[in-house]
């Protein structure tokens, strides 16, 4: 049997401890998180993630990573400077598996994030 499963109020959800964000380019940055489900695969991870303002680089090379932002306003940069996004309250952000780049975060966000890595071919 599938077992459905809820998660209300996503604005609420009690993260972990703030701790340094590891790919920070600005001293002091922190972020804290807190996963809600994980596929019995191992590849689909959903979660809420909070951060401080200031810059970070990413790296998706491993999985996709869906991005619904609840609050806060960042730009998301590609890495070969080919573009860029302004993000806030209600945006939906796609980065598609190989993606890499920069974050910056203007205002305090918190965000729901789906992490998908495709099968290895």
């Amino acid at each position: 049997m599938i077992d459905l499963q809820t998660f209300a109020d996503l604005a609420s959800v009690p993260l972990g401890a703030f701790a340094d964000k590891p790919t920070s380019l600005t001293k002091g940055q922190t972020e804290a998180s807190t996963v809600l489900w994980t596929s019995a695969d191992g590849g689909t991870m959903i979660g809420v993630w909070e951060c401080t303002p200031g810059r970070f680089t990413a790296d998706r090379t491993g999985g996709g990573e869906y991005c619904h932002i609840l609050s806060g306003r960042a730009t998301v940069t590609n890495a070969d400077g080919s573009g860029s996004r302004d993000i806030g309250p209600g945006d939906l952000l796609v980065l598609p598996q190989g993606w890499t780049g920069q974050w910056e975060i203007h205002d305090h966000m918190r965000k729901l994030f789906v992490i998908s890595a495709a099968p290895a071919t």
